[in-house]
Order: C-alpha cells, then sequence, then structure tokens
C-alpha cells in the first residue's frame, strides 16, 4: 500500500514538473513570436541624388549640300569645300584626328521615277558632312557661332537634318557613382529617421537596399551641353519600439 502511495505522488510531482515546463516554453515560443513580429516591422524609403555636370564630348556634324550638272565639278566642289572645312577647324585647334568625313551623298536627279525633268534643275545634287567628335566642348561650342566664316566661302550647310544635330555625351558616370550611391543612401535614412521618430519607434538595421538606375538627361532643350545626371536608392530599414 505504501509502495502504491509513493508512486502516486511520483507521478503527481513528474506531472507537475511537466506542466510547469509546458507553460514555460509555451510562454518562451509565446514571447519568440512577438519579437520576430517586432523585427519584420519594417518602412520601405527612396533617396534622391541628383546633380548636373558639363558634357566632356561633342559630337559636332558639319553637314553641307552642292549641286551641279556635271558629276566630276560636283566632287570637285565637294573636295574643296571639305578642305576648306577642315583648314577652319585645325586653325581654331581642332586636332586632325578629331575631324572624320562621310562619303558623300549624291541624287541623281534625272534617275528618279518622277523626275520633273526641269531646265533648270541641277542633275546632280550632293551632301557631305564632316564630323568633330572632340573633348574640347567649350571650344567646339565657341566655333558653332563662327560658321558664317564659311559661308561667306560659299559653303551651304543644313541645319534642319536630325542626323546632323549636335551631340553631348556625358562619359564620366563611373567616376562620380560612389558619391551620388552614398548622398541617395543617405538621404533615404534621413527619411526614415523621420518617419521613426514621427511613429515613436526607433530605426534598425538594413533589411534590403537596391540601387536604381542612373539616368542622365540635357538639362533643357536650350543647354544640351549641361547632363542632368539622376539616380534614386529604395531602402528597408527594421523598426523597433
Amino acid at each position: 500500500m505504501q509502495e502504491r502511495s509513493t508512486s502516486v505522488a511520483s507521478a503527481l510531482v513528474l506531472g507537475i514538473f511537466m506542466l510547469a515546463g509546458l507553460a514555460a516554453l509555451g510562454y518562451l515560443l509565446g514571447k519568440a513570436a512577438i519579437d520576430f513580429r517586432q523585427m519584420e516591422r519594417t518602412v520601405t524609403v527612396k533617396g534622391l541624388a541628383e546633380r548636373e555636370y558639363p558634357a566632356d564630348v561633342v559630337i559636332w556634324p558639319l553637314q553641307f549640300t552642292e549641286a551641279s550638272n556635271d558629276l566630276g565639278a560636283l566632287y570637285t566642289r565637294l573636295d574643296d569645300n571639305t578642305g576648306k572645312i577642315r583648314a577652319f577647324l585645325r586653325a581654331n585647334s581642332v586636332q586632325p584626328a578629331e575631324i572624320s568625313v562621310s562619303p558623300p551623298a549624291i541624287v541623281d536627279k534625272s534617275a528618279q521615277p518622277y523626275s520633273s525633268g526641269g531646265g533648270n534643275e541641277f542633275r546632280y545634287t550632293a551632301t557631305q558632312t564632316v564630323t568633330v567628335y572632340s573633348t574640347q566642348v567649350e571650344n567646339v561650342r565657341g566655333l558653332m557661332n563662327e560658321l558664317g566664316e564659311l559661308g561667306r566661302e560659299g559653303i551651304v550647310f543644313t541645319g534642319n537634318d536630325y542626323m546632323a544635330r549636335t551631340e553631348y555625351l556625358f562619359n564620366r558616370l563611373n567616376d562620380i557613382k560612389p558619391e551620388m550611391i552614398e548622398e541617395a543612401t543617405t538621404k533615404a535614412r534621413e527619411v526614415a529617421e523621420k518617419f521613426a521618430a514621427d511613429s515613436n519607434s526607433q530605426l534598425g538595421k538594413i533589411k534590403t537596399a537596391s540601387q536604381g538606375q542612373f539616368t542622365i538627361n540635357d538639362r533643357d532643350s536650350n543647354n544640351p551641353h549641361i547632363k542632368n545626371v539622376r539616380v534614386v536608392s529604395t531602402v528597408e530599414y527594421y523598426l523597433s519600439d
């Protein structure tokens, strides 16, 4: 009888310990779940870095036209005018390696299917392009205002051809990337800190971060030689009470 009482008491004590253990385990699991949910409180913000830089390369096509009824004479005039343009550019500090000449585009109007056959019309017309590719952006921009000097020598430039428009390039993106990414990330953190303060929270570590694509655009249509460079970084932070 005494042995039976001892067994019951042992079982009772064991049961009490098991219940206490399960209760403690339940408490710990519940607290862990709460802590996990608190860790998952996040805020996602964006930071913008935007700067202006001068272009470092200019591509300047000088396109001109000639017309004649004599094909040989037409080519001679093209060569003469190309020589005048080269001389003008070299006299104004444009290096020979920065000058290229494309083959002329010749049109024989008598060979066109809808030729009018007018007696006063030149049979041949030609378009020639001399292109400057230079890092001397400001020097070349100054020369653009001096084309009247060549015009007075009988060269007729075309100014409304899309293929002959001047382009400005910015090739130093890799040099400025680190600073701009740092600036965008710093601004994103400032926004996150303001959000955390307004919500009575503490800003934690970064959960995820992504760098947006860099974009390079003309500052405006009148100043294509000034480039607007921008990047947006997206950062997700943990929040805590």
